[in-house]
């Protein structure tokens, strides 16, 4: 068995420049995580130009569903890779070790549990979008099969977890970089040589996660390293599971009520006709690429914080919010400004309709003008989960992102008819949760976490 924490695929945060850890460990992750939303991308311009503008509102109008779906799931590997980042910093190999094996054995039994509802469910929860009739047969189409194929993604998000939890978030990128180049294929193969339309990209999109999943987990495996896999420990490990969940299950039921929120948010914007489904979907398809420095910031400070928080150095750990935080803004920032003035552009890319370029390129520059605010909430939510808080991100995000926006958009859409007051839904949601994350932050649940960790 592996007994060795100095392996070069792993990085130790506890000592060293900070900020120089996080460019190190976030880039990569930046990298892989383009390449992941290059996935549902290439299916939306693939069907975008040569299907039409219906089938691409159909691709894009799941996105919601989707993110709900997993969104359980995702929240456990947030988990598992703060649970084992920790045993890591702590140099506790015997509880690392459980950690790994009982998130992996956990992911293959809620892979099938979540299939199953998605495949399942997924004509009501187009219903309750009021998903438009001219894509709505598509739309669940499409939905099902990567329902089917939900296996893989999790597969490959559990297995780079674990690795990001020990520092290594070069590898997943490889691995990402391949599968994403095999879905593209599979989708230029699948659409215009057969003439699959919409389920044909969906088939090629889980045919590319599953690969994805597959050589993550064949290298963890062969690995020699103190994260590596064996048959005979491939158990749960029950004290270690509720631990997981305790940290991941907050932040997975805000990400799957947040998405499913956004499935009455996508409902008032389909109230406007396909053309605005279309360029709400080419908004939301952009917006996923804008937030990837955010994210993988956001992957890189919950790292750092719980390796720091294993090696008990809660004075790094606050200098480490500040330096991610002024590396995220700047990011941001300068994404922003690029983005706004070639939003015509980046919309045509999609679909040439006059109608739906218009939708797109409105909600693309009123949306993005807000999104610093939702850096300061995501690098502070992911600060906090990385000492095992996240049941007060949660709670922030839930009753911004959930509550606050329905009753907003509710109130709105009474007094006005105007689109541009539905679009900025998500804008005035983030401005709440910045607002109440900082007094947090300010006032309490930060300094407390450090303080406990002494």
């Amino acid at each position: 068995m592996p007994k060795n924490f100095s392996a070069s695929t792993v990085k130790d945060m506890t000592e060293g420049v900070i900020w120089r850890h996080l460019i190190n460990f976030a880039f990569p992750l930046f990298i892989g995580n383009i390449f992941q939303q290059l996935y549902n991308t290439v299916d939306s311009i693939v069907v975008g130009n040569f299907v039409g503008a219906d089938a691409l509102g159909a691709v894009t109008s799941t996105i919601p569903v989707v993110i709900t779906l997993i969104g359980l799931f995702i929240g456990l590997s947030m988990g598992a890779s703060v649970v084992i980042s920790q045993y890591f910093g702590a140099k506790d190999i015997k509880n690392l070790r459980k950690a790994t094996h009982t998130a992996v054995v956990a992911t293959v039994i809620m892979s099938l549990i979540i299939s199953a509802i998605g495949y399942y469910s997924t004509p009501f929860l187009l219903r309750m979008m009021n998903t438009p009739p001219s894509v709505f047969k598509e739309a669940v189409v499409y939905l099902q099969i990567f329902s089917l194929g939900l296996g893989g993604t999790m597969l490959y998000n559990m297995g780079s977890g674990i690795l990001r939890a020990v520092g290594d978030s070069k590898r997943p990128l490889y691995f990402l970089i391949l599968a994403s180049i095999l879905n593209i294929f599979l989708d230029l193969l699948f659409v215009i040589k057969f003439e699959s339309g919409v389920a044909g990209v969906a088939y090629a999109t889980i045919i590319a996660q599953l690969v994805s999943g597959l050589i993550i987990f064949w290298r963890l495996f062969r690995s020699h390293e103190v994260h590596s896999l064996t048959w005979h420990e491939m158990k749960i490990d029950f004290a270690i599971l509720r631990k997981i969940i305790k940290i991941g299950f907050p932040a997975g039921l805000q990400m799957a009520l947040t998405s499913f929120s956004n499935v009455f948010v996508q409902a008032y914007i389909n109230s406007y006709g396909a053309a605005a489904t279309a360029g709400w979907g080419i908004y939301a398809r952009v917006d996923a690429f804008v937030t990837l420095s955010t994210q993988s910031m956001s992957m890189a400070i919950t790292t750092y914080v719980g390796q720091n928080a294993g090696a008990r150095n809660p004075e790094r750990i606050r200098l480490g919010l500040r330096e991610c935080l002024k590396i995220s803004l700047t990011i941001s920032g300068t994404i922003i400004f690029f983005l706004y003035i070639s939003a015509p552009f980046i919309a045509s890319l999609f679909n040439r309709d006059e109608k739906v370029l218009y939708y797109a390129v409105l909600i693309l520059r009123l949306n993005s003008i807000f999104d610093p605010f939702n850096v300061i909430n995501q690098i502070h939510a992911g600060a906090l989960r990385g000492v095992g808080d996240s049941k007060t991100p949660m709670l922030i995000m839930l009753g911004s992102f959930v509550v606050f926006r329905q009753i907003y958009l509710f109130i709105i859409s009474r007094l006005t008819s105007s689109i541009y007051f539905i679009a900025i839904g998500y804008p005035v949601g983030w401005i709440v949760c910045c607002t109440l994350m900082l007094i947090h932050v300010k006032l309490s649940g930060w300094d407390k976490k450090i303080a406990a960790l002494k």
